[in-house]
C-alpha cells in the first residue's frame, strides 16, 4: 500500500503576494522603478484609502510620483503584507505604448519574421486585449498614432501594470518577457514606425478609449 503526504495548504494570497514581490525586486534590481498597486478583491480593487472611488486599476500610494523606488529594501516592505499588483513607473528608464491586440500581434509578428532584433523589447499583454511594448523613453508618439483613441503612450507621470499582476478579466503576462528580451528596450521611433506601417493592415475595430488599463492618459 502506498502512503501519500499530504501537501501543505498554502493561501492563495500568500502564494500571490511572494510571485508578486519577486517581481518588483526582479524589475527593481533592473533600475524599472515600480510603486504598489491596488489588490484586487472581487471586480474592484482596493487601495486602502478610505473612500477611494476608484475601482479600476490604480497605484495604493498617493505620493506615489515621489516614492517608486527600485531600493529592495523598500520594494520587500510593500509587499511584505499584501499581494498588491505591481506597477511600473514610466517616463524614467522606459516608456510603454499601448495599443489594441490585433494592432500588436501584427507589430510583434513583422519584428518575429524579420528578425528585427533592434525592435525587440519587452511585450506585456492584459486578457482583456491590450498590448504594451516596452520602449526607451523620451520620444513623443508620431502623429499617425498621437491621433488615434486606441494607442496610448505611458510616459512621464503614468504607469503601467505589469505580470503576474491580476486584471479583472485575468492576469498580466508577457507576451516577449523581459528575460527573453535580454532587458534591452528598443528606440520608441523604431517601434512606432512599425506600429504605423501596420496600420494599413490590420481590421480596424469599433474604436474605444481604455480604460482598464493604468491612467490612460498620454504621458508627456
Amino acid at each position: 500500500m502506498q502512503w501519500t503526504v499530504p501537501r501543505p495548504f498554502v493561501p492563495r494570497p500568500f502564494l500571490d503576494r511572494l510571485r508578486l514581490r519577486r517581481a518588483a525586486l526582479r524589475f527593481a534590481a533592473h533600475g524599472w522603478a515600480v510603486t504598489p498597486g491596488a489588490r484586487l478583491i472581487g471586480r474592484r480593487f482596493a487601495c486602502g484609502q478610505p473612500a477611494c472611488p476608484i475601482m479600476t486599476c490604480h497605484p495604493a500610494l498617493a505620493s506615489w510620483e515621489d516614492t517608486a523606488s527600485t531600493d529592495p529594501a523598500r520594494v520587500q516592505a510593500w509587499w511584505r503584507h499584501e499581494p498588491h499588483s505591481v506597477l511600473l513607473v514610466t517616463g524614467r528608464r522606459l516608456d510603454a505604448i499601448e495599443v489594441p491586440a490585433a494592432l500588436g500581434l501584427r507589430v510583434l509578428g513583422t519584428v518575429r519574421l524579420n528578425r528585427r532584433a533592434d525592435a525587440c523589447g519587452p511585450v506585456a499583454v492584459t486578457a482583456a486585449g491590450r498590448w504594451m511594448f516596452l520602449v526607451a523613453p523620451g520620444a513623443p508618439l508620431r502623429p499617425e498614432l498621437e491621433n488615434r483613441l486606441d494607442v496610448v503612450r505611458h510616459g512621464s507621470g503614468s504607469w503601467i501594470p505589469a505580470a503576474p499582476s491580476r486584471m479583472p478579466d485575468g492576469p498580466v503576462r508577457w507576451a516577449v518577457s523581459p528575460d527573453q528580451a535580454q532587458w534591452r528596450l528598443p528606440g520608441s521611433e523604431t517601434v512606432q514606425q512599425l506600429m504605423t506601417d501596420a496600420l494599413g493592415t490590420v481590421r480596424e475595430p469599433q474604436l474605444t478609449v481604455p480604460r482598464q488599463l493604468s491612467t490612460a492618459r498620454r504621458g508627456g
